[in-house]
């Protein structure tokens, strides 16, 4: 995984166009890929579209960036992430594992959440 890789993949967190956000999805992840985080543990590139949906629908007004921590290689990376009011205080940062399959789509995505609102 590489930077770009990890652009589309932050870019699909933060398309609310549910069109758009689909085919970005179907891009990016192995068609039984995976995404698991303390919230959440769904296959298929339909689940990860409706978690990705729910997020954005808890949090209406605000947008994922990466975090300062990108490292990769092979077909594994790791990276930070932070969500917050745009040009604002992240509200939730995480750490997430990204595992590629050999077609270079995400297999798996291995998240954590670093620090969550606590109301």
């Amino acid at each position: 995984m590489n930077t770009e890789l990890l652009d589309r993949y932050i870019a699909a967190w933060n398309e609310r166009d549910a069109d758009k956000r689909r085919a970005a999805v179907d891009a990016l992840w192995a068609p039984e890929g995976t995404y698991t985080d303390p919230l959440a543990e769904v296959r298929g590139r339909e689940a990860i579209d409706a978690t990705i949906a729910a997020v954005q629908a808890q949090f209406p007004d605000f947008a994922f960036r990466p975090g300062a921590l990108f490292d990769a290689h092979h077909d594994i990376a790791r990276f930070t992430w932070e969500l917050g009011p745009v040009g604002g205080e992240a509200v939730v940062i995480g750490f997430d594992v990204a595992v590629l399959d050999p077609n270079g789509q995400i297999q798996h995505v291995h998240g954590f959440l670093d620090k969550i609102p606590t109301t």
